[in-house]
C-alpha cells in the first residue's frame, strides 16, 4: 500500500523529482504554470490538491501553484499523476 502524502512524503517526492526529473519539473512550470519562458524550476511541495514550484522566469524568481485535476489519494497516485501530466504536457508542447 502506498503512503499518504504527508510533509515527509512531499519532501521525498520533491527531492526525487528535482534530482532525477528536473526537465519534467521545468516542463510542469512552462506548461501548467503558464510560464513558457521559465528557465529553471524546482518542486518545493506536493499535496493531494497540487504542487508548488519555484521557477526562474525572465530573470525573476516566481512561485507557481499547479493544481491537480482531482484530489490525490496517496504517493502512488501522485507518481501516476505526475507521469500522466508530463506525457500530456509533451503532447501539448509538440502540437
Amino acid at each position: 500500500m502506498a503512503d499518504p502524502i504527508t510533509p515527509a512524503i512531499s519532501e521525498r517526492i520533491c527531492k526525487h523529482m528535482n534530482d532525477d526529473h528536473a526537465a519534467a519539473v521545468l516542463t510542469y512550470a512552462q506548461v501548467y504554470g503558464k510560464s513558457p519562458t521559465a528557465e529553471t524550476a524546482a518542486m518545493s511541495a506536493i499535496d493531494p490538491l497540487g504542487m508548488d514550484l519555484t521557477a526562474q522566469v525572465d530573470g525573476e524568481t516566481v512561485n507557481l501553484r499547479i493544481p491537480f485535476d482531482r484530489e490525490l489519494t496517496d504517493s502512488e497516485d501522485a507518481h501516476q499523476t505526475l507521469i500522466a501530466m508530463i506525457k500530456q504536457a509533451r503532447t501539448l508542447s509538440s502540437t
